[in-house]
């Protein structure tokens, strides 16, 4: 698979919080320890769920945590064309649904010619399984879902592959909320030809109602002046034990280099 090469890559919904950052440091010190890359992406694609200045904070944040990227910061609100060429390479086909009607949909059977104002959606069909390095195996049956929505906005799904691929991403280490997408984006990787990803997910953080920590569920934005505890805090909840350094950059450079 060639060079290692990671990424982290926050919707700029708001600010970061403990999750996010359980999910940077998992991600960074991952790839700092196989010697590779560590990419920065905003996934700013949901334009309606944007915050204004969302995406500065965040990496002024990261920056203030130590942590340090290789490369430009990738923004998918610039990369539409690469979307559309991606829509154009795969065998997709109309929905004129709504979300409530999805179940009866006979949209697939119709074939309607992917224009106007509508959501696209790609064929499925198949089961994906695929080894996680810290799930194990996991294999899920992968039915038609959405590549652009009816607003016309591209969907996650299809975006976050063509970037992966565009950016030479090998590893990707995030949340396990994100465990039940992965198998479509595989699909999405292997109708497109692109190359094949290691996965690894991480338990996600959880607030005292056993709910994951998200805006959605109000979690704080991080301490700016707590950056050290707050990686300590992360990497505790890794199964990591904490770095004894003061500072954030050096404590980042103890964790990669501790295992």
């Amino acid at each position: 698979m060639g060079e290692y090469t990671g990424r982290f890559a926050p919707s700029p919904t708001g600010p970061l919080h403990l999750g996010s950052l359980v999910a940077a440091l998992a991600s960074y010190v991952d790839a700092r320890q196989h010697g590779g890359k560590w990419l920065v992406r905003i996934e700013d694609l949901d334009t309606p769920r944007c915050v204004p200045g969302a995406a500065d904070d965040i990496l002024r944040t990261l920056e203030h945590f130590g942590f340090e990227w290789d490369g430009p910061v990738m923004f998918q609100s610039e990369r539409g064309e690469a979307y559309r060429a991606a829509l154009e390479r795969l065998p997709v086909y109309a929905c004129t649904c709504s979300r409530k009607s999805l179940d009866s949909c006979q949209c697939r059977n119709l074939i309607h010619k992917p224009e106007g104002m509508h959501s696209v959606r790609v064929f499925g069909g198949r089961t994906i399984g695929f080894e996680d390095r810290h799930f194990g195996w996991f294999e899920q049956q992968v039915d038609d879902f959405v590549v652009r929505r009816a607003d016309g906005l591209f969907a996650y799904q299809l975006a976050v592959v063509v970037d992966d691929a565009e950016q030479g991403v090998t590893d990707i280490v995030r949340g396990s909320d994100l465990l039940d997408s992965t198998p479509r984006q595989i699909f999405l990787q292997q109708e497109l030809g692109m190359p094949k990803i290691r996965y690894k997910h991480v338990p996600v953080v959880r607030n005292a109602d056993g709910e994951k920590l998200s805006k959605q569920t109000l979690a704080p934005a991080l301490d700016w002046a707590l950056a050290a505890a707050l990686l300590n805090q992360a990497a505790l909840h890794l199964g990591w034990p904490p770095a004894e350094a003061a500072g954030p950059r050096e404590l980042l450079r103890e964790l990669a280099g501790g295992f």
